[in-house]
């Protein structure tokens, strides 16, 4: 082995016990000589260690994208609230041999209950934060309050309170170099980058308008079951109640909101809109909406409509269409096309053996770690767009508009006072297990 390799294996041995760094974004820099003075945990050797909070699909999903990264990533500790979801997350990560073998998670390194996550966030360097997004600000900050890189899911939150969190924690995370990586995968998908990075430089002139869509079916329910406490209930059916989800538009339609501000390199000065309960009216889907219907104003003016629905057996489309003063992209598919206004192709991107972005963000992240890169700041954006979101609920909650200044100091707070099996969340059924919902015109906005 060459000299330069030596150095270059002793550097990273060095980084990792020295901290558990990294985010997304584009700056590339080593890590400052400061950082030695937090005293991060790691282990002596080059292994990365992960600990996975929140143990549901996607909390599995992104420990697999770790363990499956090129890097030396071993899981150490796994918490969520249920012992349940905790069984099954270990069992699907022991399923493939190969993997298997990077998993060291004894019965110890598992942890249970709303305060599971400040057990298993000191085991590691990497925190994989997966839990229904109203949890996020306070695990997040903790995070980096011990100076942890993350992996962690969109939303960041679901309320104003929590955005302001997290964009907070944010600025710790880059003061300490942490790198940051937020789940809204489009920012690794290779059409995506390369069609925006054209768009950015110019080919469709400015951007003057467009619609962004998450229009579908809906998801997963699950039904009260006898002996549950409310707070179990809604921590079961956590879609369905904003402290926990902060409804549809916020927990899926973010991906196509987020690509909007993403096109413009900005977030909406106001949103206006309408929305309900049309089809899905059950006690069962507690007290989100299932469509809303949002008019998102930029600074300069520009107008995107926003549009996402929970309606079964009907039209779906999940994409996202711009026009500018010189062309427009009609759909952001595997096959992406950026045409003039005469339908003339200026681009055209076959996705045809692109990688998976939720594999790539993985790889990006963990890649960056192990060279002791600082890459990855995606907390701003994530919080950002996730207020982007909330602002567009808060607009079809009440029918008003709402600006950005007022929804990012909004002081409604919708999360408990109290973390407790027995206590009570904000939002409670009445006698006939119905939940209150928003009354356009009635329901205060901010």
């Amino acid at each position: 082995m060459s000299n330069e390799s030596n150095r270059r294996d002793a550097g990273r041995r060095e980084f990792l016990k020295q901290s558990g760094l990294l985010t997304g974004g584009a700056l590339l820099t080593t890590l400052p000589s400061f950082a030695s003075s937090y005293g991060f945990h790691n282990s002596a050797d080059d292994t990365i260690k992960v600990a996975l909070i929140g143990c549901g699909g996607r909390g599995k999903g992104a420990a697999l994208q770790a363990l499956k990264s090129k890097q030396n990533v071993k899981i150490v500790a796994i918490a969520d609230a249920f012992r349940d979801r905790l069984d099954d997350a270990y069992k699907t990560l022991n399923q493939n041999p190969e993997l298997a073998k990077r998993v060291d998670v004894p019965e110890e390194r598992k942890f249970v209950g709303f305060d599971a996550y400040q057990k298993a966030i000191p085991l590691a360097d990497v925190v994989i934060l997966a839990t229904p997004p109203g949890f996020r600000p306070m695990m997040f900050e903790e995070a980096v309050k011990q100076n942890k890189h993350v992996f962690m899911e969109k939303p960041v939150a679901t309320d104003a309170p929590g955005v302001r969190r997290v964009l907070a924690a944010a600025e710790e995370a880059k003061k300490k170099k942490l790198n940051v990586v937020v789940g809204l995968q489009r920012h690794y998908q290779p059409n995506y980058r390369e069609m925006i990075k054209r768009i950015h430089d110019g080919a469709l002139g400015d951007i003057i308008g467009g619609s962004v869509y998450w229009v579908s079916g809906g998801v997963w329910v699950n039904p009260r079951k006898p002996n549950q406490t409310e707070m179990e209930h809604q921590m079961r059916n956590w879609y369905y109640f904003n402290w926990l989800c902060g409804d549809h538009i916020n927990e899926q339609h973010i991906h196509n909101i987020d690509v909007a501000n993403w096109v413009k390199k900005g977030y909406p000065v106001s949103a206006q809109g309408t929305g309900g309960r049309q089809v899905r009216t059950g006690k069962e889907y507690g007290e989100i909406f299932d469509h809303h219907i949002v008019d998102y104003v930029y600074e300069d003016g520009t107008l995107i409509n926003s549009q996402c629905r929970h309606y079964e057996g009907t039209y779906s489309k999940v994409d996202e269409a711009f026009v500018g003063t010189k062309g427009r992209v009609d759909s952001f598919g595997r096959q992406s096309i950026l045409k003039d206004h005469k339908g003339n192709s200026i681009y055209t991107h076959n996705g045809k053996g692109d990688g998976d972005p939720y594999q790539i963000e993985h790889d990006e992240l963990f890649a960056a770690i192990a060279k002791n890169e600082y890459k990855f700041w995606d907390a701003e954006n994530g919080a950002k767009s996730t207020l982007t979101a909330i602002m567009g609920r808060m607009a079809t909650y009440s029918g008003k508009v709402v600006k950005w200044d007022e929804a990012l100091n909004s002081n409604i707070d919708l999360f408990p006072e109290k973390l407790a099996w027995d206590a009570k969340p904000k939002l409670l059924p009445n006698a006939d297990g119905f939940y209150p919902v928003a009354v356009p015109g009635k329901t205060v906005a901010v």
